[in-house]
C-alpha cells in the first residue's frame, strides 16, 4: 500500500503516487533559507521534517530528486549587504557556507540541486516566465515600471490557502503601495529599481530591475523538475502568498497543474512563545552547540513530533532528547557486543517493518518513535536473558534500515565516508563474484575496526565491539 500525505491543497489524506509512469521517480521542491542571516531551529524544523519524508519514500523504493532554493536577492539580503557595505554576494557567502554546515551537523541529506535566484541561468528563465505572463495578459507593467501579476484572470488564486479572493488583504511581502496596481493583491514579478537596491539590478525588456520573491522559486523549479513535480514543501507560513503565487505563475505559463503534493509544517515554539530576538529565545545550531548539545540531539528534539502539529521547543526537550538517544546509544552497545561470537557470514532473519507503516500514515513519527523503544524494550529483554548472537545480527540490521530514516546514530558508530566507500566497493565485488577482492575489502574493514557480516537483506557494517 502506498504512503498517505495530507495534501494542504485538497485538506485531505492521499496515497502518494507520482507522476512517474513506473511510479518510482519522484521530483520534490523544498524552500530553502533566505541568505541574509545564519537559518535558526525554526527554519530547521521545516529543512529535518523534509528530510525525513524524503529518506522514508527512499526507504520504500521510491527516487527523489529534491531541489532546494537559495534566495540570495530579496529586500533582507539587500539590505543587509548596504548595512554591511558589501557587494551581494559577499554578504550572502558566508551564510551559504554557514547553512551547508548546519546541514551537515544535522544530518540532512543534501538536495540534488541548490540553485541561488542570482544565477544567470535562473535570471534568464524568469524574464522568459515573466513575458510569457504579459502575452497571456496575466502580467502587466504597472506606472512605476515593476510588472505584476493580475489575480483577478487566474480564478484558482486562493484555492491552497483556501481563502476569497474578494477577501484579500495587503501582505508585506506583496508590493502594494502608492503605485498604480490594478488590483491590491496583484503581486510583484519584476521589481524596478530604485536607489533603495543600490548596486543591485539587472537589465530586463522592461528596465533595469530585479526579480519577485515568487517567480525565483517558479523559474529555479521549472527549469531543474520540468513543469510538473510531484511534491512541494515548506512551512504554514509560506502557504500565502509565496505559494499561491508559485501556483499562479507556473501554471499561468504551463496550463498544467504544477504540484500534485503539497506539504506544509507548523510553527516552531519556544517555551510556548513565538520565537523572536526581543524576547531573547532566538536561537541558531551554534548557540545549542554552546550549550553542550549536539547536532543529532538538536534533530531529534525537531523531528520527534509530527510535522503538521506546532513544536514547542523547550530545554526540558532537549534533555529528553538526550536520554532517549542514549538508550538506544546503550542498547546498540548491547547488541554489538551480543554479535561478536556470530559467524562473519552468518545470515540474520528479518524483522516487520511496523515501524515504516506508521511512517507511510502521514510520516506518523510519534507512532513510529513509540514502535521502536517498545522493540528496544523487548530486544533488552532477550539480551537480559542470553540473546542469541544470530537474532542480535537481526536486531542491529533493522535498527541500520531505520537508521538510515532518522539518522540519529552516534558519530561514532557510523561508518565514516571512507569505510562506507570500501563497504560499497565490496557489495560491487560480491556480485561481480570476485570473491577474492571481497575478502581483501572484509579484511581490510577489519583492521580498520568495522565488522561485515553478508545477511539475506544485504550488508551490515557495523563497529567491531572492544574484546
Amino acid at each position: 500500500m502506498p504512503p498517505r500525505l495530507f495534501n494542504t491543497y485538497s485538506r485531505e489524506l492521499e496515497e502518494f503516487r507520482p507522476l512517474d509512469p513506473a511510479g518510482r521517480a519522484v521530483k520534490m521542491y523544498t524552500c530553502g533559507p533566505t541568505v541574509y542571516s545564519r537559518a535558526h531551529i525554526g527554519n530547521f524544523r521545516a529543512y529535518v521534517f523534509e528530510d525525513l519524508l524524503q529518506k522514508h519514500l527512499e526507504s520504500r523504493g521510491f527516487d527523489v530528486s529534491r531541489v532546494m532554493n537559495l534566495t540570495d536577492v530579496d529586500d533582507k539580503t539587500i539590505y543587509g549587504s548596504r548595512a554591511a557595505n558589501l557587494a551581494l554576494r559577499d554578504f550572502t557567502s558566508p551564510f551559504k557556507a554557514a547553512f551547508f554546515q548546519d546541514l551537515e551537523e544535522l544530518q540532512i541529506k543534501r538536495a540534488n540541486a541548490f540553485p541561488a535566484a542570482t544565477e544567470e541561468r535562473y535570471l534568464i528563465a524568469m524574464i522568459a516566465m515573466i513575458e510569457k505572463l504579459i502575452a497571456r495578459e496575466l502580467a502587466y507593467q504597472a506606472e512605476d515600471k515593476s510588472v505584476y501579476f493580475r489575480i483577478n484572470r487566474f480564478p484558482q488564486y486562493g484555492h491552497l490557502a483556501h481563502f476569497n479572493l474578494a477577501e484579500l488583504r495587503p501582505s508585506g511581502r506583496v508590493k502594494s503601495d502608492e503605485y498604480d496596481k490594478e488590483n491590491i493583491g496583484d503581486f510583484a514579478l519584476w521589481k524596478a529599481w530604485d536607489e533603495a537596491d543600490g548596486a543591485v539590478k539587472w537589465e530586463s525588456p522592461w528596465g533595469a530591475g530585479r526579480p519577485g520573491w515568487h517567480i525565483e522559486c517558479s523559474a529555479m523549479a521549472t527549469t531543474l523538475l520540468g513543469e510538473q513535480i510531484d511534491l512541494h514543501c515548506g512551512g504554514v507560513d509560506n502557504i500565502f502568498p509565496h505559494h499561491e503565487a508559485e501556483i499562479a505563475q507556473s501554471e499561468g505559463c504551463s496550463g498544467k497543474q504544477f504540484v500534485r503534493y503539497w506539504l506544509h509544517c507548523a510553527h516552531l515554539l519556544v517555551e510556548g512563545q513565538k520565537m523572536s530576538k526581543s524576547l531573547g529565545n532566538f536561537y541558531t545550531l551554534p548557540d545549542l552547540f554552546e550549550k553542550q548539545y549536539s547536532g543529532r540531539e538538536v534533530r531529534y528534539a525537531l523531528i520527534r513530533v509530527h510535522y503538521r502539529a506546532p513544536l514547542n521547543f523547550t530545554w526540558e526537550g532537549m534533555e529528553e532528547a538526550r536520554q532517549s538517544l542514549a538508550r538506544i546509544d546503550e542498547w546498540l552497545r548491547r547488541l554489538r557486543e551480543a554479535t561478536k561470537a556470530a559467524s562473519p557470514n552468518e545470515s540474520a532473519p528479518g524483522l516487520d517493518d511496523k515501524f515504516a507503516e506508521a511512517l507511510d500514515d502521514d510520516l506518523n513519527i510519534s507512532a513510529a518513535l513509540g514502535y521502536l523503544f517498545e522493540q528496544i524494550r523487548e530486544s533488552n529483554r532477550e539480551l537480559d536473558g542470553g540473546i542469541d548472537s544470530v537474532r542480535a545480527l537481526a536486531w542491529l540490521h533493522w535498527w541500520q534500515k531505520i537508521n538510515r530514516v532518522l539518522a540519529l546514530e552516534d558519530e561514532e558508530t557510523k561508518p565514516p565516508e571512507e569505510v562506507a566507500r570500501m563497504a560499497e566497493e565490496r557489495t560491487r565485488a560480491r556480485l561481480a563474484k570476485n570473491w577474492r577482492r571481497s575478502d581483501e575489502l572484509r579484511d581490510e574493514l577489519k583492521t580498520r575496526g568495522w565488522e561485515v557480516r553478508d545477511t539475506k537483506d544485504g550488508q551490515l557494517v557495523t563497529r567491531r565491539a572492544r574484546a
